[in-house]
């Protein structure tokens, strides 16, 4: 959705709300798709704040389906939005500071660009099934949730590296 915003700059105190929909499907991130469910629409609140100046709030909620980053194993996890910008005639003429709002075309507001780069923003650092996520075997790959694997854990401490040297050669100390 395009929202005009030129009325907005001049009219100072004015406040208009919109709804839309979200129109992508899969967000691409890093080397993955990652598919976007249960959209709700998305609320946007444009404010006058004084002349020349507006204030662009909104939220969005989603649900994503990807790859638990520890097992594997698909999973789900909610996507929620929230965003506040301020947009002045300023950084909309102003080609150094018009980078600082990509989602701007002269006096269009385009939210399907604004919405994509929240969402890249806001993506999580690490999308886990569950917070206790065991992850996977180092060794033979079997996922840890479902139970434990028969390989050697045991991790010997590097500093005795030189005494297990001598104890594997047969050597007498």
């Amino acid at each position: 959705m395009i929202i005009n915003i030129s009325d907005l700059l001049t009219s100072e105190g004015k406040v208009e709300h919109f709804q839309c929909e979200f129109e992508e499907t899969t967000v691409d991130f890093l080397i993955k798709t990652y598919s976007l469910q249960d959209k709700s629409k998305v609320d946007i609140k444009i404010t006058n704040v004084e002349k020349g100046k507006i204030l662009v709030e909104g939220s969005f909620l989603a649900t994503v389906r990807s790859k638990c980053d520890r097992c594997l194993e698909d999973t789900t996890f909610p996507l929620k939005i929230t965003f506040c910008d301020e947009i002045s005639e300023e950084s909309i003429h102003n080609l150094e500071l018009a980078e600082e709002h990509p989602y701007m075309k002269a006096y269009q507001l385009d939210t399907e660009v604004l919405i994509g780069n929240e969402i890249l923003i806001n993506w999580p650092t690490k999308v886990l099934c569950n917070y206790n996520c065991k992850g996977i075997c180092n060794k033979c790959g079997k996922n840890l949730n479902l139970g434990n694997c028969d390989c050697d854990t045991f991790v010997p401490d590097p500093r005795m590296a030189v005494i297990k040297d001598i104890f594997n050669a047969n050597k007498e100390v």
